[in-house]
């Protein structure tokens, strides 16, 4: 008996060494790895005309299909759902409106098929007309007492697993990561850092104008649907220019909302650039979409673009070994 648990304490400590050697270690050894990795020597090898100073080495990530699941709905429009439930019994008058009664009946295909029209309308009626604080408390509080329907986990336990070792991996050389993303920004901002390891100050999203005044008890910001700003598609490098001031050396996406920013990255004239994609081709362990999406992350310009430019493809089915930390995700 003393033998085997010295053996089995052995050849633990050697899969764990392994696993400390390889930062990547739930990703198989595909050319999606080897590329990344490739590129990360390049770049922080100071004898190689691919050098890039440690000051320019700024990354962004999208978050929806790209850091976390984007189906069956984003998690801020699942959010938004729930705070309406939650919400509705103190405004009768809801129930009139189309879009309110779909989400009270979850009709989730009636809300999808509003498209922004009426996704704006569950946005006004969730996120504004509240101090910043309380939506932040919201947000919160939605995380703690929600799980996603079909793994069981709460939403902040869904991080993908390797893109999280990716962002480890990338900090570790020397990068400075950011999320650039379609979502709102103060709906990220509440679980970036926790998720990720990325701060409040680094996440980029979509966004309206808060309203200042001054209270009893200080200050206050008011939240509002005013100068709503969408940072989607072409809004993306735009977005990047405004919150960070320079070009990307890498940008990482899923879907062809993700475009312009990986386009405007690997335009940088200065640095040898990187882009990656993530196709969805794990129905069992996750989705699988990618020209029909359950509801956002249409795939298909991106696909044969990638080819051209020389992005990597990530086959979630064949590259990742795990989708979901399984520590965290049971």
């Amino acid at each position: 008996m003393k033998h085997a648990l010295l053996f089995s304490a052995m050849l633990f400590g050697t899969i764990g060494a392994a696993h400390a050697d390889d930062p990547l270690s739930t990703w198989n050894n595909t050319s999606s790895k080897q590329a990344i990795e490739q590129w990360v020597q390049n770049a922080t090898n100071k004898d190689r005309s691919t050098f890039i100073p440690p000051e320019k080495r700024y990354v962004v990530f999208d978050n929806d299909g790209t850091l976390w699941p984007e189906a069956p709905l984003t998690f801020q429009l699942q959010f938004a759902v729930d705070e309406v439930k939650r919400l509705a019994p103190e405004h009768p008058e809801w129930k009139n409106d189309p879009v309110v009664s779909a989400v009270l009946n979850d009709d989730l295909k009636t809300v999808v098929a509003s498209g922004e029209k009426g996704l704006i309308q569950l946005l006004e009626l969730t996120h504004s007309n509240i101090t910043t604080e309380e939506f932040n408390q919201r947000v919160s509080n939605w995380v703690d007492s929600h799980r996603d329907n079909r793994f069981g986990c709460r939403y902040d336990q869904m991080s993908y697993q390797p893109m999280r070792q990716l962002l480890d991996y990338l900090r570790e050389n020397g990068f400075k990561t950011w999320i650039v993303s379609g979502g709102g920004i103060d709906f990220m901002r509440v679980v970036a850092e926790k998720m990720y390891g990325i701060p409040p100050e680094q996440v980029i999203g979509s966004f309206s104008l808060s309203e200042f005044s001054l209270t009893d008890n200080g200050t206050q910001l008011r939240k509002t649907m005013k100068g709503a700003f969408n940072d989607d598609a072409a809004a993306k490098p735009v977005a990047i220019h405004l919150f960070m001031g320079q070009r990307p050396v890498a940008a990482f996406g899923n879907s062809d909302g993700d475009l312009a920013m990986m386009q405007y990255t690997a335009s940088n004239p200065d640095y040898k650039t990187f882009g990656l994609l993530v196709h969805h081709t794990d129905a069992e362990r996750e989705y699988a979409y990618d020209s029909h999406p359950p509801a956002s992350g249409k795939l298909v310009e991106g696909l044969s673009l990638a080819k051209e430019k020389g992005w990597a493809i990530v086959d979630m089915k064949h590259d990742w070994k795990t989708v979901f930390d399984p520590a965290l995700c049971k």
